[in-house]
């Protein structure tokens, strides 16, 4: 027999029962029964109240004990990160805030004239346009890719 006809009798076994129904006794519980849990074992346990935090005795002269130290007070956050806070932006030039503003300027004058139907000649429908137009390719030039100013001579390996 070669393995293809071994496997071509395995998918015919399949196929055959592939429409029986399941054994009685693995019907109730598809799984074993060591992993059954009574309703005893089901209910949470229940967790003692922590221990009351107690002051720590004076000593004699009135002042407190140095060899015995008081336990933290439990955070309501413990678990709770966070995150410091972030670095303030980098300042921008003016040529970076005249893009920025050409860039978001012209289409908000434009749907803010047609919202309030100001007029809208074709030399201020073409001022919005290109300052949008060349804001946007102003941002991408000042982009750059080179490597940063001070950076020397040697970068490392550039790919």
């Amino acid at each position: 027999m070669t393995p293809q006809s071994d496997e071509d009798e395995v998918w015919r076994q399949i196929v055959a029962s592939f429409n029986e129904t399941a054994e009685p006794g693995t019907a109730g519980h598809p799984w074993p029964d060591r992993e059954n849990v009574s309703e005893e074992d089901a209910a949470p346990p229940a967790t003692p109240a922590p221990p009351a935090v107690k002051d720590p005795p004076a000593a004699e002269d009135g002042a407190a004990a140095e060899d015995e130290e008081r336990p933290p007070a439990p955070e309501e956050d413990e678990d709770h990160y966070v995150p410091p806070p972030p670095p303030p932006l980098p300042k921008m030039d003016g040529g970076t805030r005249a893009a920025w503003l050409a860039l978001f300027g012209g289409p908000a004058y434009l749907l803010l004239a047609a919202l309030l139907n100001w007029p809208m000649d074709g030399w201020i429908v073409f001022t919005a346009i290109a300052a949008f137009i060349g804001g946007f390719v102003a941002l991408i030039v000042r982009m750059g890719d080179g490597p940063p100013p001070g950076s020397g001579w040697d970068d490392g390996a550039v790919i």
